[in-house]
């Protein structure tokens, strides 16, 4: 055995590795997004109630979270497996490379779930524990086969998507009817930020995601005109929608003076991939887009 070969089995085994492994099958760092966007919503929601935090609640979100997400996640990579071993970016996955068997990972998937939609529901309120579940289906079932069959997936899944904040929102108390505009507000800026977000990634992957069949380009063509002008079309689109708490009054001037500015520099950079077409410029949309969205959600909850 070579010596790159020892350290890559070294790397894999013990208490370390394993704890390693259950990251990549959840998706440590995407969960952690995740559960982020949702706090926000739940501080947003106490904000627009005028309540203290109750840290229990805000606890239960953020482990629920985690797991609700952590298993969509796995429940992903248990039905694209096969898929996942002919893409460079997923081949190093524990399932297809048998760090870990199909038996294990049905049991993470399933207990993480479980457990995280049961701590919603439980702490939190009977709508969080539905909406958990909601996205946690809708990724699954529907999102994840769609992926192989229409770029429409992105629409689909943009609705799981976008389910965090509003979920954070409703946690906050189960005066639903006060916080519904403010949650709906948060869900529809996460739905159209989701476009040019998931677009960037599937431009900088196309020849990737192609080894696996995935449609995930607007365009039929791929890495054309076509998907870059869908992509500054939805970027021009979410300027508007994310200045909407500015109108029915959930944030003030400062805070829509830094979305705008946020917003301006997001089309830019649409706008360049729409020029250039080139992946250089895909990137550095993908990277824009991790930077808009927690910049704006933070300055809705401090505006």
């Amino acid at each position: 055995m070579i010596a790159s070969e020892v350290q890559t089995v070294q790397k894999h085994t013990g208490l370390m590795g394993k704890v390693t492994d259950y990251a990549k099958f959840i998706k440590l760092r995407l969960a952690s997004l995740v559960v982020f966007s949702a706090v926000i919503g739940y501080f947003i929601g106490i904000k627009s109630l005028g309540i203290d935090a109750n840290w229990l609640q805000l606890t239960a979100l953020i482990i629920g979270g985690f797991l609700v997400t952590g298993s969509s996640n796995g429940f992903n990579q248990i039905i694209e497996r096969d898929l996942d071993k002919l893409m460079t970016r997923t081949q190093d996955r524990p399932l297809p490379t048998g760090r870990m068997s199909l038996p294990e990972a049905w049991i993470v998937a399933s207990v993480t779930g479980v457990a995280g939609i049961a701590i919603l529901f439980i702490y939190t309120n009977l709508l969080c524990g539905i909406l958990g579940a909601s996205a946690l289906l809708l990724y699954t079932l529907v999102y994840t086969p769609a992926k192989r069959v229409t770029p429409f997936a992105t629409f689909v899944g943009a609705f799981p998507g976008a389910i965090p904040p509003m979920l954070g929102c409703f946690a906050a108390s189960e005066h639903y009817e006060v916080l519904g505009l403010a949650a709906i507000l948060l869900f529809a800026i996460q739905f159209m930020w989701q476009f040019p977000h998931f677009w960037a990634i599937a431009w900088v992957s196309h020849e990737d995601y192609k080894k696996a069949g995935f449609h995930l380009l607007p365009s039929v063509g791929g890495r054309d005109r076509a998907s870059a002008f869908h992509v500054v079309m939805y970027t021009i689109v979410l300027i508007p929608v994310s200045l909407f708490p500015l109108i029915f009054k959930m944030s003030g001037t400062i805070s829509a003076v830094i979305i705008l500015v946020c917003g301006i520099g997001f089309l830019l950079q649409a706008l360049k991939l729409y020029r250039d077409c080139e992946v250089t410029a895909a990137q550095k949309l993908m990277f824009g887009s991790f930077i808009y969205l927690p910049v704006v959600q933070l300055a809705l909850l401090f505006g």
